[in-house]
């Protein structure tokens, strides 16, 4: 047989494409043949050139594209040339279209998009494990927003909540006994947030805690004096950096992270759509 030349064609990677055309030409006993693939074939003159290429050979097209315009193009130079073509989406699309009454959005590199966002939303949950508690006072200058506050304050919680939201968060404790990393002071008081809590909702929350570790409930990690010794603390830290401070007694993490999400806008920081 003549040296067949499959195209593929795609507004996008079209890796699909090609593993389609490697699966079906593996259904034969030949090795006389080779793939061509055209990435993010975008405007109409390119996908012009690739056929008048295409014209010029023993060939197949297969295709990925979106673009009813591009489609119709592509199907009406195959037909003229008589060239077998096979369209991937368009009888797929026509038909969930059908079945849910919803309109198809033809836009090119969705599924590439939603990779994007999903890598992205991972190294947002890796940063926040890496740099959760003041493990690496580095990740300060990397992240987006970087939280403060003494020993349940929610740092953690926040931390993770913002990064299933593509935010790179770092946290780290504030105690009366060691002054915060000089890390802290370098970077832009605009992506610091200071976190806070009632005496009262500290006290019952670390008394709580101390009895899940089998430890006295009097500890003095627990004690009114060493939390209102604690707050004073951290609020003076915090007026020092001149960050904001958000008290999260009684506020639920979906309410305190929404609060950091509008500072975080005001203060002109990228946020990344879900």
């Amino acid at each position: 047989m003549n040296h067949l030349v499959i195209y593929v064609i795609s507004d996008s990677l079209g890796e699909t494409a090609e593993q389609v055309a490697r699966a079906s030409i593996s259904q034969f006993t030949t090795t006389d043949y080779e793939i061509k693939r055209y990435s993010y074939v975008l405007d109409e003159e390119n996908l012009g050139d690739i056929l008048n290429l295409a014209k010029e050979e023993n060939s197949v097209i297969l295709y990925t594209l979106v673009n009813l315009k591009f489609v119709e193009q592509l199907v009406n130079f195959c037909s003229r040339e008589n060239i077998p073509n096979v369209d991937l989406l368009s009888d797929l699309i026509n038909s969930i279209a059908l079945r849910t009454n919803l309109v198809p959005k033809r836009e090119p590199g969705i599924i590439r998009k939603l990779d994007e966002k999903y890598f992205r939303r991972v190294e947002a949950i890796e940063f926040a494990v890496k740099y959760d508690d003041g493990k690496d006072p580095r990740g300060f200058e990397k992240a987006d927003i970087v939280l403060i506050g003494i020993s349940r304050t929610s740092k953690t919680p926040l931390s993770m909540y913002l990064a299933n939201k593509n935010i790179k968060v770092a946290n780290i404790p504030l105690v009366p006994e060691a002054e915060p990393p000089r890390e802290l002071y370098d970077i832009s008081p605009r992506k610091i947030v200071g976190l806070t809590n009632s005496p009262q909702k500290l006290n019952q929350i670390r008394t709580e805690r101390l009895k899940a570790l089998g430890l006295a409930s009097n500890a003095n990690y627990a004690s009114y004096q060493r939390i209102l010794e604690e707050i004073s603390y951290a609020e003076t830290i915090m007026r020092r950096i001149g960050c904001p401070i958000i008290n999260v007694a009684n506020k639920a993490i979906e309410e305190t992270a929404g609060i950091i999400l509008d500072i975080m806008k005001a203060n002109g920081i990228k946020i990344y759509k879900d």
